[in-house]
This record gives C-alpha cells, structure tokens and sequence, in this order.
C-alpha cells in the first residue's frame, strides 16, 4: 500500500499529465491563525473604529455563509461517510468502527466529567458577561446581508443519517456517486474558501474582543484550558494503551513508547491521513499482523477522532461557563454521542473536525456565531495535539482489533475490503 487517502480526497482522479512540480512550502494554517490573533489584538489597541468596522462587517458575511454552510456540509460529509462505514470487509470493519466510536465517546464523557468538576474553579471570575456576536458589537458594521441556510441544522443531521444508511441497503449507484461528488465540492469549498479567509475572520473576533474590553479574559480561559486539554490527553493515551497491553499481553508503556514517531509526525503535519505511513509502520512494530494494522489504521485516520472530541467538549464547557450559558448535563451529554457520529465525518483539511462539529455546536448547545468562531480559533491553535492524541490511539486500537481477528483474518485488507479508502 503506497498511500491512503481520505474520503475526501478519494473522488478527486490524478492529473493526467502528470504529477505536478514540487510545491514550495506555505505559510501554514496555524502561523497564520497565531498572526491573526496576536495582530487583533495589537492593533485592536490603537486601530480608528472606522477601519474596525470594515473588519466587523466582513466577520458579519463570513458567519452568514459560514451558518448557511453547516447544514451542506453536514449533508455533504455524514452522508457518504455512514454509505461507506455499511460496505467492506463485514465484521472487522463493524468491529473496528465500533471501537473507535466507543473509544471517542469514552474520550468525551472523560473530558465532559472532568471540565465540569476543574474548569468552574479554574474560570472562577474569568466571566464575559456576553460574547458578542459580529453584527451585534458595539462596533457596528456597515451593512449586513442576511443568508438563510436552506435548511436547519437538525434537518441536515436527520436527512443525512436517513440517506446514509439508505444508501447502504441499495446496490452502489448514480445516488452514491452524486453524494461522493456532493463531497468533493463542500470539502473544496471549505479549502478554498472558508480555510483561506479564517484568519481575517479571527482578525476581525479579536480585534472585536479587543476594543469591547473582553480580550483577556478570552485570553487567561484559553492558556487555562489548553493546559488542562494537555494533561488529559496524555491520560487518555495511558488508558488506550493499558486496556491495549491487557488484551496482548505486552508492556503499555513499550507500546506507547514504539508509537512515538507518530506521534511526532502528527504534531508536525496536523493531519491524520499524512501521518498513515508513519502510524502503520510504528503499529506494526507493536506486533499487530500486517493485514490488520493496514486495515484498522487507514480506517481509523477516518472515523477515530477520541483527541478532537476531547478537545471540543472542553472548550465547549468553558466557553459556556465564562459567557454565563446554562450547564445542562443532559444536552451536553447527547452532544458528545452526537459529537462522536460526526467525527466520522470530518474532512482531512486542517480544522475540519471543529467545521463538521459548528452545526451541533449551534443546534445542540446553543452557541452564538461568535461563540463558534471562538471555538474554531481555540480548536486550530492546538490542533496538533489533538491530531497526535487521534493517530496514536489508532495504534491502540489495531493492536486490540488484532487480538480480536487472531487467526481470522488473512490477505492485504487495506484498500481492496474498505472502498471509502480507495484512490491510492
């Protein structure tokens, strides 16, 4: 196996003439989100509000589009994402996705129980009385243009739910293909539009937040989280491997240590799908037969997101807590199984787990457009860790998966038994 795509990379043919020139190395998502932040607030200092309110009209059409999105992108990447999961390889990929599901959950009511006892001492006085939304600061913008979405994000979540295990009951067909294509467009559409103006837009939050007064406290809750964000990842990573060395028998300690690499790699890429070279080979020096490890590790690139869950549940909790939102145990519960359902969704662009996670931010929690963009600037600025958290649980999870099909299991199941993996 040369190389895994994601789902959504999977529907783009190569070029015909040939592989492209080498390309010269960008300036990347997370610099400049860190440029944005830190120039927001700089000049939210010193900045004329007639300028600012070119920023804040800017920031009102971006989450316009934005919230008109979420529900295409929800359809666009549930749908086929649920098709695929129904066809492959049978029971090993019910198994594995069953783990991986379970595990990511596990992840997020991990992070829910734990935000919910440490983060109301930790925030304790850190409170925005409101977070305002773009078009509704008090640095007023100079028009707005109102985008209705073409339906509502819990209309989205139930078409797509209804289509997707549809589509696995019917022979693959032009219906397939078209969602496929349907894909391709929304993940485009948020690298080529949505992705590259992401920084103006936090441009615009911070320098908002800035001359509104509210920056350090936004500022004081983010080091705070991060910190606690850290220090569970590093226990989840020791849980996932204890359970993985009680089900093989080895050292969980040697194992973590074996994966290190990917670990690695992932904090320097931010990307599951670019680590899969890197994760499979680490796996298979845990001992995890080849035919496994080349299954279990492509899939889970896909739908094991237990670090981005993580990530998204705490944040989400503080950003509640310091903008005075109720706590409602119950709906904060179903958002993390709901969360999990979506994860498997998210596209291999960088922060496209948090893009698949606004709409049941805003249906499920309540979350303004500003709280949302919030969370996408806190959720990139250490998107990394949680790229390292998902890959290397992926190793875990191969190695339990490969105890369970011991002897069951023969032949390469990487591309030929999981289609949604194809395109190498």
């Amino acid at each position: 196996m040369n190389s895994v795509d994601t789902p959504a990379e999977s529907t783009v043919a190569p070029d015909p003439a040939g592989p492209a020139a080498p390309r010269r190395p960008r300036f990347g998502l997370l610099p400049r989100i860190a440029v944005a932040i830190v120039l927001g607030i700089l000049l939210g200092l010193v900045m004329p509000e007639a300028i600012a309110r070119v920023f804040t009209t800017f920031n009102g059409l971006f989450s316009g589009f934005l919230g008109f999105l979420i529900p295409l992108i929800i359809v666009g990447l549930v749908t086929p994402a649920i098709a695929e999961l129904g066809r492959g390889a049978g029971k090993l990929l019910a198994a594995t996705a069953g783990v991986a599901y379970l595990s990511t959950i596990v992840c997020g009511f991990f992070a829910l129980a734990l935000s919910l006892l440490v983060l109301p001492g930790m925030l304790d006085g850190a409170e925005v009385v409101s977070l305002e939304n773009p078009e509704d600061s008090a640095i007023a913008p100079y028009f707005s243009i109102e985008i209705p979405p073409v339906f509502e994000v819990m209309t989205a979540l139930v078409l797509a739910f209804c289509l997707g295990i549809g589509l696995t009951l019917v022979r693959r067909g032009a219906l397939q293909e078209s969602f496929e294509q349907l894909r391709t467009i929304v993940v485009r559409t948020i690298e080529a539009v949505i992705i590259p103006l992401l920084p103006v837009y936090i441009f615009g939050m911070f320098l908002g937040l800035t001359m509104n007064g509210q920056i350090w406290t936004v500022i004081g809750t983010f080091l705070a989280v991060v910190l606690l964000v850290f220090a569970m990842t590093v226990v989840v990573l020791l849980a996932q491997y204890t359970v993985a060395g009680l089900a093989v028998g080895k050292n969980p300690l040697r194992m973590l240590w074996t994966m290190a690499p990917a670990y690695m790699t992932a904090l320097g890429t931010s990307s599951s799908a670019a680590t899969i070279p890197v994760t499979l080979e680490c796996t298979k020096r845990n001992g995890v037969p080849e035919a496994v490890a080349g299954f279990v590790v492509p899939l889970c690139a896909t739908i094991h997101l237990a670090g981005s869950t993580l990530k998204i549940t705490t944040f989400s909790v503080a950003i509640m807590l310091v903008t005075g939102m109720p706590i409602d145990i119950w709906a904060l519960a179903g958002f993390v199984l709901m969360l999990g359902v979506v994860m498997i969704a998210a596209p291999g662009v960088p922060g496209g787990a948090i893009m698949a996670a606004a709409g049941i931010l805003s249906s499920m929690l309540g979350f303004s457009e500003a709280a949302v963009g919030l969370m996408i600037a806190s959720y990139i600025a250490i998107d990394s860790f949680g790229t390292a958290t998902n890959v290397t649980g992926d190793g875990a999870i191969a190695a339990i998966m490969g105890r369970l099909s011991r002897g069951r299991v023969s032949g390469d199941l990487s591309v030929d038994e999981a289609p949604h993996l194809q395109g190498t």
